[in-house]
């Protein structure tokens, strides 16, 4: 027998009191975020929702544990982003950098980046940076196993040559995320920061994620989805765990199911692309260049 199998498996009841801490998690106002936020709330967590939709998530959010806050906040917009971190004047132990849209038509973002990388990765890269200097235990990144067929092209971020493609543009910005989880920890390490940056994904899920694919493959989604998909609660604890187990920097949490669809938690595999530390320097510098933050200065 495997040492593995003499090792319980990780579940809510294993998620620490979270009294007297900060958690912001962002686009929570519904499926994996809102799951996410009930849990910390319910450990005894003050959880802040950043939303687009206030009155949506305000109403998600009146059957929370505690007095949970909703504030606004629009990765597709950096002066959203901006105005958010301006105003945050407090410690904050958890960062959940959930929000996320997927398989959209072409479109740009308030300052003219492709949606999914504009919204999954610069947003948060900006919010990260700028919120830096607050967050006190570590930065957790949603990202995706989409990420594994996934490229990413460098002089051509935004799709402005390439023929667009939405799945390969979401699964652009999901490698972009655990790029950014890679270097990120990195700064943080050489900066003798004690901040983590981990990153997890939630397997197959039960959200809207998915809502603007086609009829022929919405029908595919939904009958497939019926048959491994699990709870977006279940989808939530991958984050849980990544936010409060004891890991190293740069570790990437999932199911531990079949495929990584469904499961308890536990750390998985990530492909090449993800793993090579002079492409997430070099997006780095890229995402500096496109949303004029930088990494700050940090005084361990």
């Amino acid at each position: 027998m495997s040492p593995s199998s003499h090792t319980p498996r990780w579940s809510l009841s294993d998620l620490p009191a979270q009294t007297g801490r900060t958690v912001l998690i962002t686009g929570a106002g519904g499926g994996i975020g809102l799951e996410t936020a009930r849990a910390f709330a319910s450990a005894g967590a003050r959880v802040t929702l950043a939303v687009r939709s206030l009155d949506a998530a305000r109403a998600a959010a009146s059957d929370l544990p505690g007095d949970p806050e909703v504030l606004p906040l629009d990765l597709a917009d950096l002066s959203s982003v901006r105005r958010f971190a301006a105003a945050w004047d407090r410690p904050l132990d958890v960062l959940v950098n959930n929000a996320g849209v997927a398989n959209v038509p072409l479109r740009r973002t308030a300052d003219g980046f492709e949606t999914h990388l504009g919204t999954n990765h610069l947003g948060h890269f900006a919010l990260t940076n700028l919120l830096l200097p607050r967050i006190t235990d570590r930065v957790v990144t949603v990202a995706s196993n989409a990420h594994k067929g996934a490229t990413l092209d460098l002089t051509d971020l935004n799709w402005r040559r390439r023929p667009y493609r939405a799945p390969a543009a979401y699964g652009q910005s999901k490698l972009a995320n655990l790029l950014f989880t890679l270097e990120l920890q990195r700064r943080l390490t050489e900066a003798g920061s004690p901040v983590l940056a981990v990153a997890a994904h939630p397997g197959a899920a039960t959200t809207g994620l998915n809502r603007h694919l086609g009829p022929a493959m919405a029908f595919v989604a939904a009958t497939v989805g019926r048959i491994i998909q699990q709870s977006g609660a279940a989808g939530a604890l991958p984050t849980l765990f990544a936010a409060t187990a004891p890991l190293a920097g740069a570790s990437y949490a999932g199911p531990d199911g079949r495929g990584e669809q469904r499961g308890r938690p536990t750390l998985v595999g990530r492909s090449a692309a993800a793993q090579d530390p002079v492409l997430a320097r070099e997006l780095w510098d890229a995402s500096e260049r496109l949303t004029s933050t930088a990494f700050p200065l940090l005084v361990p």
